[in-house]
């Protein structure tokens, strides 16, 4: 499956709740606080965007359906609507910024854009780096986006999900022309995503034994921590940063080798093994013969080839001119490994994403076969 279909709903994916140690990143208060409207709020992005502007010293206020989670952030203001029409709980009001986090469908963030225009100083849309339609050469916020055949198509799906937000970004830029950002964001990682795209990798380390990694060591990702996403996001705000922006790690700069190092030393503080763990590589080749599926079952990863040929090289210079902070990686890795380790036992040996033990230990078993 793409990539493109696999970032879909990347900020989408419910939480546990948030544990001090690895919430948003310590920091300052504002030097102005602002009254601040979140289009969704108590989600995996929405969760430490919340969690920084609140101790930035904003007040923040939620629009959403009032349906998952309502018991987080008590001192949040919240006004129950729907971004199907009813928005009435949005009129009358003012705030200096209103983020975006929940926009699929054009016909939607048109309707609340236009109705907050007026009243709302600067609008931030979260996006994704799918609105480009493939990763065949590198991309930057200049490069040509996905579009549609029929533009009234409201279905959000693997082949609609990129041209849709493309379709989205228009209609908030143009809302807020000269007052408005676009956040696009590439895999969104770290503590609270349970939809384990990322966390499969330390979790497997933490599993021990031999494990499956793909490709070569060499082999670059791009990912971004939530928690960097949901810094720029504010700072934006509080500095009245407009644009578009694609939030990734620097292109290259992280490689697959890094990052099962960084699982397997963050297990092994953690566990003392009686087989400990060890990252095995296998070719492109030998994964596509023995169907490993790249991306799903192997987190992260895509052979650069074809229409992922430049897999990690979307550019974030623009985003990093303008205070974009890139967390270490291993910092990323120990921090979601210490979040995954509080979840409830189903979900931490029940993974959404990763390759099945049992096919795992079946290929791995091929590899030596093969090799001897």
């Amino acid at each position: 499956m793409r990539r493109r279909t696999l970032l879909s709903f990347a900020a989408a994916g419910t939480v546990a709740a948030v544990t001090p140690a690895w919430a948003a990143r310590k920091a300052k208060k504002a030097r102005q606080p602002l009254k601040i409207l979140i289009l969704g709020g108590t989600r995996f992005l929405g969760l430490h965007m919340t969690a920084y502007a609140l101790e930035r010293g904003h007040t923040l206020t939620f629009f959403n359906r009032g349906k998952t989670k309502t018991d987080r952030f008590p001192e949040v203001e919240r006004i129950k609507g729907d971004r199907n029409g009813e928005i009435d709980g949005l009129k009358d009001r003012e705030w200096d910024a209103v983020i975006d986090n929940s926009g699929y469908v054009p016909r939607h963030v048109k309707l609340s854009a236009e109705l907050l225009a007026a009243k709302v100083k600067q609008h931030v849309f979260v996006s994704s780096i799918s609105v480009y339609p493939n990763f065949a050469q590198p991309r930057d916020e200049k490069s040509e986006v996905g579009k549609l055949a029929d533009e009234t198509v409201e279905k959000v799906d693997g082949d609609t999900y990129g041209p849709l937000k493309a379709l989205c970004e228009q209609a908030a830029m143009k809302a807020f022309e000269g007052r408005g950002s676009v956040i696009r964001p590439g895999l969104i990682v770290g503590p609270d995503d349970n939809t384990d795209r990322f966390t499969y990798w330390p979790a497997r380390a933490y599993r021990g034994g031999e494990f499956i990694a793909p490709g070569s060591p060499a082999d670059a990702f791009q990912i971004i921590d939530v928690r960097d996403l949901a810094a720029f996001a504010i700072h934006g705000i509080e500095n009245s940063i407009t644009g578009t922006y694609n939030l990734v790690s620097d292109v290259n700069k992280f490689k697959f080798g890094e990052l099962t190092d960084a699982c397997i030393a963050s297990a092994k503080k953690r566990a003392n093994f009686r087989i400990e763990p060890r990252a095995v590589y296998l070719p492109v080749e030998f994964l596509e013969k023995h169907e490993v599926a790249p991306w799903s079952e192997m987190p992260a990863w895509l052979p650069a080839k074809g229409d992922e040929a430049a897999f990690a090289g979307t550019s974030n210079a623009a985003a990093r001119a303008k205070g974009l902070e890139i967390s270490p990686l291993a910092k990323t890795v120990d921090d979601t490994l210490a979040w995954h380790l509080t979840r409830p036992a189903e979900e931490q040996t029940k993974l959404k994403s990763g390759i099945a033990a049992e096919k795992e230990a079946t290929v791995l078993a091929a590899w030596k076969a093969n090799k001897s």
